[in-house]
């Protein structure tokens, strides 16, 4: 058996499928079982009560995490003139208009987030079925789309996360690092799990929140009790 493979076996020897975890002790888990060479990302997943394909059943929004991310994010803004100079100054890594559409639409992306100002979105528009399935089309709701393009970026850059809730109805997003120390990691879930609450649509029926589940990139998924999970 391989060293990776004699890793996760010992790390899975250390975890209970059917158990559902404190917070505080399914970090602890976390923290000593990713021993990737890599700082692996902490992830949570959230099921959720809801069907997607009903537009009264969308789950969307934005959260700050409280101690950041720890990834570097790379964010794209369309705008021009004065508003394009203070994406610049704001720390945005790729700024432009018709120039970053011909980008895009030659599949050269180079951006984990998208903001626009309102006049740009007639352009944006064009590159739909391109930034769309990639969850990175500019939205009002979440912020993306604003005249306050300095903001928009600086938050960003500061770890604001952006969820969605996928077709099987879970909701996916990173919550830090395994590097971080675990009260920051608790601080930040809860956080997101409290976003994802907040966000519950009004077609949604019965149980909302079914199953929380934290992981890093690398290790297996552990079982929250949802209300350590909240907060």
């Amino acid at each position: 058996m391989s060293k990776q493979g004699k890793r996760l076996r010992g790390v899975y020897e250390k975890i209970d499928c059917e158990k559902q975890y404190d917070l505080d002790a399914a970090i602890g888990l976390i923290k000593a079982s990713a021993t990737a060479k890599f700082d692996e990302t902490v992830e949570i997943a959230i099921n959720l009560g809801v069907d997607p394909r009903h537009a009264d059943q969308m789950v969307r929004g934005v959260v700050a995490m409280p101690n950041g991310t720890g990834k570097q994010v790379r964010i794209a803004v369309f705008a021009k003139a004065d508003k394009a100079a203070e994406a610049k100054a704001a720390g945005a890594d790729v700024v432009g208009a018709e120039d970053l559409m011909e980008q895009v639409q030659k599949g050269e992306i180079n951006f984990d987030r998208c903001i626009a100002t309102p006049d740009m979105m007639g352009l944006v528009g064009r590159l739909g079925k391109i930034l769309g399935p990639r969850g990175l089309m500019p939205n009002p709701k979440v912020g993306t789309v604003t005249m306050d393009v300095a903001g928009a970026v600086k938050a960003a850059k500061a770890g604001q996360v952006e969820f969605r809730v996928e077709k099987a109805g879970i909701v996916h997003g990173g919550v830090g690092k395994v590097s971080f120390e675990a009260p920051a990691l608790a601080e930040n879930v809860h956080a997101f799990v409290d976003a994802v609450i907040k966000a519950k649509p009004a077609g949604a029926k019965g149980t909302y929140v079914k199953r929380v589940s934290l992981s890093s990139t690398m290790g297996p998924g552990l079982r929250l009790n949802t209300v350590s999970a909240a907060g």
